[in-house]
């Protein structure tokens, strides 16, 4: 199962600032489990977006770890949206990523 991830800022991005080197190591921890397939700031910087692939059986499980672990969660500096995602056209695409 895919899942998209919306993040907020919460705080005005001064205060989110100092934790994005620890929130992008996480990132990287997440990427090498496998979990993470793409990420980045959205434009203006107001959050980010997270593509994520997850566990079929434990989908929302999956999902609370990873809101959850996020440093920008712990800070309290940001907020997720986690919508678990059904892609159709082009599933075979992110399926050989």
């Amino acid at each position: 199962m895919y899942a998209l991830a919306l993040i907020r800022y919460r705080r005005p991005f001064e205060e989110v600032a100092p934790h994005v080197d620890e929130h992008r190591a996480y990132l990287r921890e997440l990427k090498a489990q496998g979990l993470l397939i793409a990420s980045g700031p959205f434009d203006p910087r107001s959050g980010g977006g997270l593509l994520l692939r997850v566990p079929d059986d434990d989908v929302h499980g999956s999902l609370d770890r990873i809101r959850d672990g996020d440093p920008f969660v712990k800070h309290s500096v940001a907020q997720y949206e986690l919508l678990p995602w059904a892609p159709v056209i082009g599933k075979e695409d992110l399926d050989r990523l």
